[in-house]
């Protein structure tokens, strides 16, 4: 070490207080770059702080603070997204679309900013429910009316897409991962409690295939997209197993103690259900979420694989964490 740090690398990070962002903050902070990390409140702002970045307080529509915070920045994470599988459209537009207008908007008019790479999402191209397999990047985009998520999702990223090279020397990628999986997950507490409160059935015996994406797989794949990635692509990015919903769910509950039953519905009275109960929530402004959404079926009601061909042929990605490591370091953090 010649003391020098006036080649450090420096990223402006998005989501940072999340479980992807943070970890994220964690890695580039461990391979020596400057992270700077946008922070909507003081929770945020000591979140961040904490993993490693300095924290930039403000919305992500403020384009603004946006540009301010990516100052100097090479790299642009975007990884702030509202992920429910119930809510309102309207408010999955303004985070997922009017959020990733904003940062396009701000890393545009950043000099410094060579690329903005997105978390996006695998969920984009499952359009009316049947079965995936081994799907891959020529798949088309989907925007179904039943699921804001992955509809918004899918905006977001054409809009990412299409900005690449809106100026000189300005790239464009996304990310698109399955399921997200790792210690710390905020999903695997919801799922224990909808086994706790008896709300748990599989659809279909939980035999639909998937696929899964550790969160240390998925943020390794945001470093090599950083220097590796082609402008204006995406990328699937998972584990090199695949699972079923069954083996899948069993293994991560089980992580907290937590045995499943073998209750189980098929997939077209599951979305009847599904059906019904958003028309009650609707109607009569229920709190909370239903029991069950489309967008959930969606996601595991069918069988959906993807191939990460592309991104090991240009990206350089391997997964590095296993299905059984990662299961075991869970187990040991909660045990």
């Amino acid at each position: 070490m010649n003391g020098n740090v006036t080649n450090r690398r420096t990223a402006f990070v998005t989501g940072g207080s999340g479980f992807i962002g943070g970890r994220l903050i964690e890695l580039l902070a461990k391979n020596g770059w400057d992270v700077r990390a946008l922070a909507r409140d003081q929770r945020a702002v000591e979140a961040v702080r904490r993993r490693g970045a300095t924290p930039i307080l403000g919305n992500i529509d403020d384009r603004e603070t946006l540009r301010k915070g990516m100052h100097g920045s090479e790299v642009v994470f975007h990884v702030a997204a509202m992920f429910k599988l119930w809510g309102d459209r309207k408010e999955f537009a303004r985070v997922n679309i009017d959020g990733t207008r904003a940062i396009i908007d701000a890393a545009v008019g950043t000099p410094s900013v060579r690329r903005l790479i997105e978390v996006s999402a695998a969920a984009v191209v499952i359009g009316d429910p049947k079965p995936m397999i081994g799907v891959d990047e020529s798949a088309p985009i989907q925007k179904l009316e039943s699921a804001p998520y992955s509809a918004t999702k899918a905006a977001s990223e054409e809009l990412l897409l299409s900005a690449n090279r809106r100026r000189p020397q300005f790239e464009t990628i996304a990310l698109r991962p399955p399921m997200i999986w790792g210690a710390g997950m905020p999903m695997l507490d919801q799922m224990a409690d909808a086994v706790k409160a008896g709300n748990w059935q599989w659809v279909n015996k939980g035999e639909n295939a998937m696929s899964t994406c550790h969160v240390d797989n998925l943020v390794d794949a945001l470093l090599l997209a950083a220097d590796r990635g082609r402008g204006g692509q995406a990328y699937f990015v998972a584990d090199v197993e695949e699972g079923t919903l069954k083996s899948v769910m069993t293994d991560l509950l089980a992580t907290k103690g937590i045995k499943t039953g073998d209750k189980s519905v098929g997939f077209g009275m599951a979305w009847t259900l599904a059906g019904a109960m958003a028309f009650f929530w609707r109607l009569f402004r229920l709190k909370g979420e239903p029991p069950i959404t489309r967008q959930m079926l969606q996601l595991i009601g069918k069988p959906f694989t993807v191939s990460i061909d592309k991104a090991k042929r240009e990206l350089g990605y391997f997964p590095q964490i296993s299905w059984k490591r990662g299961i075991a370091e869970m187990a040991a953090r909660n045990s």
